[in-house]
């Protein structure tokens, strides 16, 4: 164990509306900031929504037929919903790591080594922010920073239903692009393998270390759900 290391808080939400999640997140925010709690990483999924960030208009999506929901992050519209893992880290970025570039990349990084667990390469676009297999873009990054403090992140289409991306043009993309890890590797039932990949490969990306194994003092975190007999990492 590394004794310089923070410690990293894990709450497994499952599925959630989004606008509770994201109410959640500012709420960690403003505490990470004032240092009443350390970093934390939400894990969830969401019901059926389109979130728009900076970078495009609420308008753009408005007849999808979806709820719309205008956030702070960077990035244009996108859709979340069930059969996606979406990872939200509230990082307290240290000096040598406080570069948005940096942080886009290592968040890349951490969807690309989650694919490689499954066989699959995961790659880059120039000048694109994301992950793709082939031409096909399976991981959707958008972020926010205040005070050196991270929130939004990361969503992974495990088995999206990707007809949902349809009617709108999801990170300013055709929507024929978007693809899903189902659709590349065989997976096992649910999201919770794919979860404690994300954890992982997150902790190995930002140095980070789960909490010694123990009850927690209060909230859902990585050993309350019905897999809690699962070890955390496969293999350990």
């Amino acid at each position: 164990m590394n004794e310089h290391a923070e410690t990293l808080d894990v709450r497994r939400l499952g599925r959630t509306p989004y606008e509770e999640t994201l109410g959640l997140q500012r709420e960690l925010v403003e505490r990470r900031i004032a240092g009443d709690v350390g970093d934390v990483l939400l894990l969830c999924e969401h019901d059926p929504v389109l979130t728009v960030g900076r970078g495009s208009e609420a308008a753009a999506v408005a007849e999808t037929g979806l709820p719309v929901v205008e956030v702070e992050r960077g990035g244009e519209a996108t859709y979340h919903g069930p059969g996606q893992v979406v990872a939200y880290p509230i990082l307290g970025l240290p000096q040598g790591r406080r570069d948005l570039h940096r942080y886009l990349r290592d968040l890349e990084e951490v969807a690309i080594r989650v694919l490689a667990e499954f066989g699959v390469a995961g790659t880059r676009r120039e000048d694109l922010t994301g992950v793709w297999i082939g031409a096909s873009k399976v991981c959707s990054i958008g972020v926010a920073v205040r005070r050196w403090v991270t929130w939004h992140g990361l969503a992974l289409n495990v088995r999206t239903d990707l007809a949902s991306f349809e009617g709108f043009h999801p990170c300013g993309l055709d929507p024929s692009v978007m693809t899903r890890l189902a659709d590349h590797a065989e997976l096992p039932p649910g999201t919770l393998l794919v979860e404690v990949l994300v954890i992982r490969h997150l902790c190995d990306v930002f140095g980070l270390e789960l909490p010694p194994a123990g009850p927690p003092p209060s909230g859902e975190r990585i050993g309350d759900s019905p897999s809690a007999g699962l070890p955390l990492f496969p293999g350990s």
